[in-house]
């Protein structure tokens, strides 16, 4: 007598299958989601060290440092260019000893990468109708307190530079434009990549991208040149800047639709006065540093 045998009929199969499906098509998001945050909670913890850093470096020298991880140091025998690693800057190593700090989590790039960077964008509202503090002491924020001076001094259509005699500059800087400020590209708080909407004067890594500036002592017209009384005084370069006052921000997260940045709150911006918190990117990339907490 043949015994029972027992097996899976096509139907079942087809069912442990979907079930399987619809099991991995659950899981996959909640995974994606759980590593992003894990990712985000990283950059966010990273970002307050950063703030600490600078904080004691004020203490020390009486301001805050003209970058986080420094212009980049282009040595050009044999080719090589001394890694980001390898520095002594304001506050690596001394006062964050890692570069990992530096590096926001989806940024995928080494320590030897160097890019020039340009200018976030300026706040497209028109000047004299958004004021955000009393600058000029009257006791009241009106339109008076918008003004041209208060306002950031450059755009993406302008490149980052620093001030260095040429005699001074190396082959590498003398090739690319005098005078040109060189970053690390590592340091994601210094600069960092974004979608440009087709600025033909943007490009990296296969997509139209500019690399912005994100950190800067200075940023407005006043600021950048003869400082006055009536300026902003949210910037890293005048002495006792507010608690409200942009440090920098992690646009690594930020979402995208038909080319234009989503109003959500995925990018992370840090306060001088505050830990770093979500706000929205839409506002972050259009105002930079006009955005308070």
């Amino acid at each position: 007598m043949r015994g029972n045998q027992k097996a899976f009929t096509i139907i079942e199969l087809l069912v442990v299958i979907a079930i399987i499906g619809i099991l991995a098509a659950i899981i996959t998001p909640v995974y994606s989601r759980a590593k992003v945050s894990a990712y985000r909670s990283s950059d966010i913890s990273n970002m307050n060290a950063i703030r600490n850093a600078i904080q004691l470096y004020k203490a020390d020298q009486g301001a805050y440092p003209p970058q986080l991880m420094g212009f980049a140091t282009l040595y050009t025998a044999g080719g090589a260019t001394v890694p980001a690693s390898q520095l002594r800057s304001f506050v690596y190593p001394k006062r964050i000893p890692a570069v990992e700090t530096f590096r926001p989590a989806l940024l995928r790039v080494n320590e030897t990468t160097l890019t020039a960077a340009v200018w976030p964008s300026q706040d497209p509202r028109p000047v004299g109708t958004t004021p955000i503090l009393d600058l000029n002491g009257d006791g009241l924020v009106n339109n008076a307190d918008d003004t041209v001076g208060a306002r950031q001094a450059f755009g993406p259509g302008t490149v980052v530079t620093r001030t260095v005699p040429v005699a001074l500059l190396n082959p590498v800087e003398i090739i690319n434009g005098t005078n040109t400020a060189f970053f690390y590209k590592v340091s994601g708080y210094d600069v960092a990549d974004v979608r440009a909407g087709g600025n033909a004067l943007c490009t990296g890594d296969g997509l139209p991208a500019c690399t912005e500036l994100r950190y800067t002592p200075f940023w407005t017209n006043l600021g950048l040149s003869t400082g006055g009384a009536n300026d902003d005084p949210r910037q890293l370069g005048y002495n006792d800047p507010p608690d409200s006052t942009v440090v920098t921000w992690n646009s690594f997260y930020r979402e995208y639709s038909n080319a234009q940045v989503s109003r959500l709150k995925q990018d992370i911006v840090l306060f001088l006065g505050g830990s770093a918190r979500p706000y929205d990117s839409k506002d972050v990339a259009e105002r930079s540093w006009r955005n308070l907490p």
